[in-house]
């Protein structure tokens, strides 16, 4: 009787520990094993002989998937169609320099507006590309991949332009015209069309240049092999195929062990294998990002907007930027009042009550990681999850506030994680109850530059059944995603994850989420609007402006339905 009086002195704060301490690791049970035994040993772990696929829609001979519904397959045909990039003369054989784009040779002009030389506020600007080869002729094809932008630094302004691509080696740039003052314009060549087709080539031929391993391991005996979605039919396979997505894995099978036998996940490495002189067309201050001149000035003064302007819409594009910067602070124009939430108060008040669960890549980490820094009482529990792997899970008792953080599943190029760890986002989703304080933020798309469109497809379509059940269920759910972004490229990310490849996710990404109740985060446009170097993780000034588009669709009555953006190309 002493023992249990005593126990029961304890102070409020003791008892507030100890609580959060129950609390969390009745969490930690639920999300290392309740979801475990519940989807993730769902896999085949059978051995097979590798075939050739007989769907005809698939074009690599050493992948073999789950059949597909004919709705998924017919979704695929018309994606795949609507970001067809302009078909362009084949690579000459050896390949010559001298006749591809060049930055150098080639010029933007400003054109005249509808006043002559005077651009008002609400008008929109016309730029004419001209490309040449590096003999200063002029390019007689399209193709080549081109980024523009409308700033001024000392206003903290930015916005993006769409390019539109006439195929006979012109482009235009139509830019809204956003604030008064200087505005200048910059032009980019990303890559050339030559540079585009063998990053196609590369994905079709070669979607095993960056390889994955595992760890087999029985007792003292243990065995690696590779692992990747497609694996050469080489030797047996040991077939990972998820059964609830028919998402597919494999490793080769190892010699003395058995497929069960599998312990771990990590990257393997990359091989390079370039035709001669490809190489040249990924040169970094030569035909890789950069800057194409004015054939005359490049900055001019946005005037007012006037009593009596009429709208002008440009007959070229249909569509208009996602947002714009002004005085360093994103001003999204999709309807979306963005708020600033400038200090930690107002971050806790958003998310007050609120479980964010966060599934992804790294550049959805770093939104798990700007709110750990940014909240002083939201506490991270040690999961003693490897680094940059996770799962995490962070807690705010005092205002009930739940985040956590989960990589998505294979192909991801992390450290070394244990198979238990390899969750599909589908599967996770499913286990999402939902309801009006539940927030969902989903990311993938940077692990997936080495391999053909329709592998990101078939991801993204198992996602969307995902969040399509979830938000019939708990229709109070939010549910934000972010997009990809452009990043520095040097050689190896150039030909593993380009610009030009996560461009046509986001197209993808965009179009297959059309008429669901998500919201955005438009990562490709808030990097490339603002005038700080493009960088996969992009740097605090633009997260914390990702963030106060996550946290002003947090504090909105709920969401909206997401348009599908219409392609200039």
């Amino acid at each position: 009787m002493t023992a249990i009086m005593k126990a029961r002195v304890c102070t409020r704060k003791e008892f507030s520990a100890i609580f959060v301490f129950l609390a969390v690791f009745v969490f930690t049970l639920l999300l290392r094993n309740t979801d475990n035994l519940k989807s993730q040993h769902k896999v085949n772990s059978t051995v097979i002989v590798p075939k050739v696929s007989s769907e005809p829609d698939m074009h690599h001979s050493f992948c073999t998937f789950q059949p597909r519904s004919p709705e998924d397959a017919l979704e695929e045909r018309l994606l795949l169609d609507s970001i067809a990039w302009p078909e362009t003369p084949p690579l000459s054989d050896p390949l010559s320099l001298d006749q591809t784009s060049d930055p150098a040779h080639s010029t933007f002009t400003i054109l005249p507006g509808r006043t002559g030389g005077q651009w008002h506020v609400g008008d929109q600007l016309e730029v004419m590309i001209k490309m040449s080869d590096f003999h200063g002729r002029p390019k007689k094809s399209g193709g080549d991949f081109l980024v523009a932008r409308l700033h001024n630094q000392k206003l903290g302004a930015g916005v993006v332009g769409q390019v539109v691509d006439h195929h006979n080696g012109s482009y235009s740039a139509v830019f809204s015209l956003l604030w008064e003052g200087d505005a200048q314009v910059e032009v980019m060549l990303v890559h050339p069309h030559e540079a585009i087709q063998v990053l196609n080539r590369l994905n079709s031929e070669q979607p095993d240049r960056i390889y994955f391993k595992s760890v087999f391991q029985s007792g003292s005996l243990s065995e690696t092999t590779f692992c990747n979605v497609c694996l050469r039919p080489t030797q047996p396979l040991c077939n990972y195929t998820d059964l609830r997505t028919g998402e597919p894995w494999f490793c080769y099978k190892p010699k003395k062990l058995s497929c069960d036998a599998r312990i771990n996940h990590a990257m393997g490495g990359f091989n390079q294998d370039l035709n001669a002189n490809e190489d040249k067309l990924f040169q970094s201050g030569v035909n890789l990002k950069v800057s194409i001149q004015s054939s005359g000035l490049a900055i001019f003064i946005v005037l007012p907007k006037t009593k009596d302007q009429s709208e002008v819409k440009s007959s070229i594009v249909t569509s208009g930027p996602s947002g714009y910067y002004y005085q360093s602070v994103w001003r999204a124009l999709d309807g979306t009042t963005v708020h600033q939430f400038n200090n930690a108060s107002a971050i806790t008040q958003c998310l007050k009550g609120k479980v964010v669960h966060m599934y992804g890549d790294s550049t959805v980490r770093q939104f798990y990681e700007y709110l750990n820094t940014a909240l002083p009482d939201l506490k991270e529990f040690d999961l003693h999850s490897p680094k940059k792997a996770g799962p995490y899970i962070s807690l705010d008792y005092a205002n009930n506030i739940l985040v956590t953080s989960r990589f998505h599943g294979p192909p991801i190029r992390i450290v070394v994680v244990s198979t238990s760890e390899l969750r599909y986002i589908a599967n996770e989703l499913d286990g999402v109850i939902g309801g009006t304080n539940t927030v969902v933020v989903l990311g993938v798309w940077a692990h997936f530059g080495t391999f053909p469109m329709e592998i990101y497809i078939r991801r993204l379509q198992n996602i969307r059944r995902a969040v399509v059940r979830l938000l019939n269920r708990s229709p109070g759910t939010l549910v934000v995603i972010r997009t990809g972004n452009l990043k520095a490229l040097p050689l190896p990310v150039s030909l593993t994850n380009s610009d030009w490849h996560s461009l046509q996710c986001n197209n993808v990404l965009k179009t297959m989420f059309k008429g669901l109740n998500v919201h955005l985060i438009d990562a490709w446009e808030m990097v490339l609007a603002h005038h700080l170097p493009h960088d996969l993780h992009p740097p605090p000034p633009i997260i914390k402006n990702m963030i106060d588009v996550l946290l002003s669709h947090i504090s909105s009555d709920g969401p909206l339905t997401l348009e599908a953006p219409t392609h200039a190309r």
